[in-house]
């Protein structure tokens, strides 16, 4: 049986870990080096690290960045933002990542997942996917391109896509698109929920299921852990769990998790 996965993440801007609620609100988490250092050395199973502005920006990634900490950690690494063509994830994994992570750059060009797939293996490939879920208020400011019609937003909808950070609603159906990135090859799917996200009031776990009860590949629940048992919550239903606010300010530690989780009969890797 495959294992569960602890996965912090490295949420980065202009050099530094930082974290925010509900996709704002960002506040300076510590120094990405020196906290893939301790993860690793604590037990995470892999880590996670993302350029959080490099869509936004129209830039590339801070690969020096990514460089740097690759030599640092030897567990599975896996790197997005701004990673927009199959050139770039070329360098990236030259850079010593084992995985990259896309998602703006998806929705726009779904043809890409194809590309990468194809071209490096399902396994590198990882397709972000930020999600809300749909209320009367919220207004659709970008439409899906002639390609996505047919998994459009809709009445039926639970929840849309967002791109660039989670500042652009692009009235895409969240479970239809992960279907659809799994047919177009994704190796796994990061799901984080924009209204969880640094409230630490627990995973969107209807959602998690939702888009679990549809697809085969694995699922990385993103967004809302406060405790323990939100983790726990998360991983009966996903296959991994990402981990930034209760890491990065020291009100878990991974040890301790994974010793929870263990004795909650939970198929956890060992320290």
């Amino acid at each position: 049986m495959v294992k569960k996965r602890i996965i912090p993440c490295l949420d980065v801007d202009n050099g530094r870990v930082v974290k925010g609620t509900n996709f704002v609100d960002i506040i300076d988490a510590g120094d990405p080096i020196a906290l893939a250092k301790k993860y690793e050395k604590e037990g995470a199973d892999e880590l996670v690290f993302l350029d959080i502005t490099a869509s936004s920006d129209k830039r590339s990634i801070i690969k020096s960045l990514v460089q740097q900490v690759a030599k640092e950690i030897f567990i599975p690494f896996t790197v997005g933002g701004g990673i927009n063509n199959v050139e770039t994830i070329q360098e990236i994994l030259n850079l010593g990542a084992d995985k990259v992570s896309i998602n703006t750059a998806a929705i726009h060009n779904p043809g890409l997942i194809n590309d990468a797939a194809r071209h490096f293996g399902s396994q590198c490939i990882v397709v972000a996917i930020d999600i809300k879920r749909v209320s009367g208020s919220i207004q659709r400011v970008a439409k899906p391109d002639s390609q996505l019609n047919a998994i459009k937003s809709n009445e039926t909808t639970i929840a849309d896509v967002y791109s660039h950070g989670g500042r652009n609603n692009c009235g895409i159906d969240a479970i239809k698109w992960a279907m659809y990135c799994e047919s177009m090859g994704a190796g796994e799917l990061l799901v984080t929920s924009m209204d969880a996200d640094g409230t630490q009031d627990g995973y969107d776990v209807d959602i998690l299921k939702e888009i679990k009860r549809n697809v085969r590949i694995p699922v990385i629940a993103s967004g809302g852990a406060g405790s323990i048992d939100h983790i726990k919550d998360a991983l009966l239903v996903a296959d991994a769990a990402l981990l930034a606010s209760l890491l990065h300010f020291n009100k878990l530690s991974i040890p301790e998790i994974k010793d929870y989780l263990m004795n909650n009969t939970l198929n956890i890797r060992s320290i």
